[in-house]
């Protein structure tokens, strides 16, 4: 007699096995590869943040491209000659002020222009009788004593272009130089001659209406915030040209305004 074969244990048997092989391989932790290294070819560093870069930007804020700022200068001047008949008799107070400029080309350099108003002048003295143009309502032709001053007032319209050279931050301050030519044109001239009694009649005639000078200014900038910047520095200005026309009997003269500028200001 065949000995009967038992088919469902066996078949039992089978399943269970199967069971705790798929159970076994559903537990393992599946390997999902990173995204960003898919490919032997991806270059790690592409995926992480990219970095600004600049030419003013090394271990710092990207600095702006363009600054502006507005000043207020307090000033000395007075004038120089080159003749013995004319003669400097001291210096007077005035100011200037206006909007500055800057174009950067590098971390530490940049193109630095604006505009100015100049309020200046100088005294003046002869050794000899000197006629003086005056003309307010009509021409007036005045006789000045030797020895006696003519104080003038002038305010020039003036566009400096230079150059702005300055280091990197020392502390809590950067230290800068500025260099440049100073185009100016004469808006309003005048003059006061204590011995005829004029005070601040119009000198335009006795004036030349366009001059050129130069600038040579030191000083540091402050920060104030993220952007802003307290300026302080000192500034000396000479012209290139003469300030006066020698009209009629006058002596020959090269008249020079020399300018000494304390600049307090604010950069944008």
């Amino acid at each position: 007699m065949k000995n009967k074969q038992n088919y469902p244990i066996i078949l039992a048997f089978i399943a269970v096995f199967l069971l705790f092989i798929c159970d076994a391989l559903t537990a393992q932790t599946v390997y999902r590869p990173d995204p960003r290294y898919s490919g032997i070819f991806d270059n790690p560093r592409a995926n992480q943040p990219r970095q600004s870069y600049g030419p003013y930007a090394r271990g710092e804020v990207l600095r702006q491209y363009l600054k502006l700022g507005i000043h207020f200068d307090p000033l000395l001047s007075w004038f120089t000659t080159r003749s013995y008949d004319v003669r400097s008799d001291g210096a007077v107070p005035g100011f200037s002020f206006g909007l500055t400029y800057n174009s950067y080309f590098g971390r530490n350099y940049s193109f630095s222009s604006g505009i100015r108003i100049i309020n200046a002048g100088g005294r003046l003295i002869s050794n000899e009788v000197t006629s003086f143009e005056i003309r307010n309502f009509d021409r007036e032709i005045v006789m000045v004593d030797p020895y006696e001053p003519i104080i003038y007032r002038v305010n020039y319209v003036s566009v400096p272009l230079g150059v702005k050279l300055e280091t990197d931050q020392l502390g809590y301050a950067k230290v800068f130089a500025d260099l440049g030519f100073d185009p100016k044109i004469l808006v309003m001239g005048t003059a006061a001659i204590p011995s005829q009694n004029i005070r601040s009649d119009n000198a335009m005639a006795e004036l030349r209406k366009i001059n050129l000078g130069y600038h040579i200014m030191a000083g540091i900038e402050y920060p104030l915030g993220t952007s802003n910047d307290l300026i302080m520095g000192i500034s000396f200005e000479n012209n290139f040209l003469d300030v006066t026309r020698d009209i009629g009997n006058q002596p020959w003269d090269l008249v020079s305004n020399k300018i000494l500028s304390f600049r307090i200001g604010l950069v944008f």
